[in-house]
Formats: C-alpha cells, structure tokens, sequence
C-alpha cells in the first residue's frame, strides 16, 4: 500500500501547481456480496448472487486561506436484470469559500432534512450558511437531473419510476443514466441548545418537478427536536405536505418518535427505540406522504417513506477496538394495506470486523418473519444474507 500512495502523492505533484501542495488523496475500494430468497417470486427460491463493486478515488485541497475544493467520483460494477454494466459518477465535488461565521458552497454536495427521509443524498447546487449565537441558518438550492437515476432513486411519480427502473447503457447514455428533472429549494434554521435544553431544527422546503409528464410539485415545513436527559435523548418531530398535482391540492403528514439511550456498561453500547409514520391517503383532501428521495427501511422487504408506519428497536455496541455489532427489530404498517394485510417483523444482524485500519469487513444477516404477524398465512418466510468488503489503499 505504501508503494501505490508514494506513486498517487508523485502523480499529484506533477499534476498540481506547487501552490496547491496542501492536497490529500485517497482511494477506496468496495466489494458487495449478497444472497437470499427475498424479492424471488414467491419467496420459496433464491435469488441469484448479487455482486457489486466500486472504486472511489477522492481529492481535497486547500484554495487559497479561506477555501477549499474536494473532488470524488466513482466506478461502479453491477448486474442490471441480468446484465453486467459498469457506470461513471461523479460523487461529492464542491468548493467551500468561507467568510468568517459564514460561507457558501457550489457544486456537488450533500443535503439532508432534519427528518432525513424527505430530501436526502447528492444534488447539484449552491448554499449559503451563517453561524451566530441565534443558531444555524441555511438556505441552498439544488437540481437532481444531472446525477446517475439509482443514486438518490426518486420515484414520487410513475413517470419517475419508468426512469428509475430503466437499464443504463453507454449507446444511449442521455436517456439511461439521468434522473428525473426536479429542482428544490430549502430554507432551514437549527440551534443545539435553546436555554441549554432543547435542540432545534425548522425548515421550509419546496420541489419543482421538471419533466414533460406527469408532474408533481410540493412543500414540505419540517421540524425536529431533542431533549437530553442525562444519558438519553428523546426526539420528536414532524413535516406537513402541501402538493399539487393534475390541477389537484392535496395535503399529507409525517411523524417521528424516538429516544437513545447510552447504556452504562463496560462497553460502549447504545440502545434505540424510534417510531416513524408517513401519511396515507384517507379522502380527497389528505393524500399519501410522498417525500422527494427514497430511503428505505428494512434490509429485507425495503420499505419507503409513503403510507407506511415504522417501529425500530435498534442495539449498538462496540465489542473492543475491531469489532462492532449492530441488532435491529423492526416492525412495518402498511397503512393503506396496498402492501401487507398487517404488521410485517423483521429481525437483521450486522458485525463490523476491522482487523487493521486499511481494511473492514461487514457481515450483515437476518429474516422477515411472518409468523410473528398477521400479514398472512400464505406468506414465505424471507431471508438474507450479505458481505460489504472496504478497502482503503490511501
């Protein structure tokens, strides 16, 4: 390894004008494997292997005293029904220029709401921030229809799913690689400690939908707080949608519930207990909740933000310097009863092997089980099983 970084740190300083010394490089390597019978007609067969890879190098250099530039992209390797593909991206590019209390960043960037499952992941843009005693304030604006479709997967729409779902080829590369057209705009204010008590984050957020077809456009008033007490803390927060789609107004809501706990034993260890609804549809007026990415919840039926109630009960523990584990039981409502007929478990295990620094092993596992419901009596017991691989070479 220190060969391959000695002739990186070369490359670099023929490439760079010796103003821009100050960089660091860095490249990482990630291999997926994953089996089991989920997603596999009935759930009585297995589905074939999944095998995934990237390559991840990333660059990131001072620019001048008050700003910095960091540039990442990425190689994927994956199977798309059936078919081998590899695929470019771009990753986090940006340029930071800060002002004192204040600063803005251009390009690349990540974003996420304070309820993390209503805008979430990589947009192009700008934003501008300032820190004072009165708390964070943000306001940024960014447009999704430069980035690879199954980077952030926004399906609010059926035309968004046509795009999502369809295969990437180099022969049409414009029409295959893109996601949907949406721009979206955030105004967002947060303070760690009102009175030394209460956390606090409020944002505005409003989505442009772009695309010829089928549009939806929407706003989201988002809020999320945090009590510490002791060595807990208990959240809540909520968002209001307001839509407009086919000359239609609809409204939806969202909710979450939750407190941590570090627990006090001789390891570090943290125990979670978190509730999540997104609003189903219930007359003309109250519509689905529908949020601008999609995040999923469950590793095995992998479930969105949209008519669904989640309940997570989540273990976290650090069994000495490289090992970790992380214990999950989860339970699904699917509140329209478009996908189960009842509350859906699912139990999953992930250990975290790091042996030395440059190399981490993680093994995850676990199964629905739908015994321990009433989704069915007919439905198949699901399973799976995975292994990421990551390796830092710089």
């Amino acid at each position: 390894m220190k060969l391959i970084k000695n002739i990186f740190i070369l490359l670099i300083m023929i490439i760079l004008p010796a103003s821009l010394f100050a960089a660091d490089f860095g490249l990482v390597a990630n291999l997926f494997t994953g089996l089991g019978n989920s997603d596999a007609g009935d759930g009585s067969e297995l589905k074939p292997i999944e095998l995934k890879a990237d390559i991840l190098p990333r660059l990131s250099l001072l620019v001048g005293d008050n700003s910095d530039l960091f540039i990442s992209a990425g190689l994927k390797f994956i199977t798309e029904e059936g078919e081998f593909n590899i695929v470019p991206e771009l990753l986090r590019t940006e340029l930071t220029l800060r002002f004192g209390n204040s600063g803005f960043k251009f390009g690349r960037m990540n974003y996420s709401d304070p309820l993390s499952f209503i805008a979430s992941g990589l947009f192009d843009g700008l934003q501008f921030y300032n820190k004072s005693s009165a708390g964070k304030f943000i306001v940024g604006a960014w447009y999704t229809g430069f980035i690879y479709r199954k980077n952030n997967e926004i399906t609010m729409t059926a035309n968004d799913d046509t795009i999502f779902f369809t295969s990437f080829s180099f022969d049409d590369f414009a029409n295959t690689y893109f996601g949907p057209k949406r721009a979206f705009a955030a105004l967002e204010w947060d303070h760690p400690s009102i009175g030394e008590i209460l956390s606090l984050k409020i944002s505005a957020i409003g989505q442009m939908d772009l695309n010829e077809n089928d549009q939806y456009h929407n706003q989201y008033f988002i809020f999320k707080a945090g009590i510490p007490v002791k060595s807990m803390i208990f959240e809540l927060g909520g968002a209001m949608e307001f839509s407009q789609s086919g000359g239609n107004f609809n409204m939806a809501y969202a909710g979450d519930l939750g407190f941590t706990w570090m627990l006090p034993t001789s390891i570090v260890s943290r125990l979670s207990l978190n509730g999540r609804i997104a609003g189903w549809k219930t007359d003309d007026l109250f519509n689905a909740f529908m949020p601008i990415t999609t995040k999923y919840y469950g590793s095995i039926i992998k479930q969105k933000m949209t008519g669904l109630t989640v309940i997570n009960l989540d273990y976290l523990a650090r069994l000495g310097d490289p090992i970790g584990m992380n214990l999950t039981a989860s339970c699904f409502i699917r509140d329209d009863n478009g996908t189960f007929r009842g509350p859906a478990t699912e139990l999953f295990a992930r250990f975290i092997w790091s042996p030395v620094s440059d190399i981490q092993l993680n093994f995850g596992g676990g199964a629905y089980l739908p015994f321990l419901s009433n989704s069915g009596a007919d439905d198949k017991l699901q399973w799976r099983a995975e292994l990421t691989a990551t390796i830092s070479f710089i």
